[in-house]
């Protein structure tokens, strides 16, 4: 068996990030990638299926989100949801950096 393939079987989030996350995952994080990963299927406003779900507003589940997305392990468990949730961010982030430059 190749090193690579052992290093990701001891330690996912090692292999894709190249450190170790020192905490995996726990359920609460879980099922909040979950959701993110699955809630436009249904046909109930996001927003209100945060509040019953979770017991947070909006505003505090997006800021766990994001606070989440920067972790090793949560890339490792979900990297295709994690990588489009970074890139969409990076393109908001750019457009009120270029909203700002271009009023001055």
């Amino acid at each position: 068996m190749s090193q690579a393939a052992t290093a990701w079987e001891d330690d996912p989030a090692s292999f894709t990030t190249g450190t170790p996350d020192p905490a995996p995952l726990t359920a609460e994080e879980i099922a909040l990638l979950d959701f993110e990963n699955s809630w436009w299927r249904t046909p109930v406003v996001k927003d209100d299926q945060i509040r019953e779900r979770f017991q947070v507003s909006a505003a505090r589940y997006y800021q766990q989100l994001h606070t989440l997305i920067e972790r090793p392990a949560a890339l490792a468990a979900y990297p295709v949801l994690v990588r489009r949730l970074l890139r969409q961010r990076d393109a908001r982030r750019a457009a009120r950096s270029a909203a700002r430059l271009s009023t001055r």
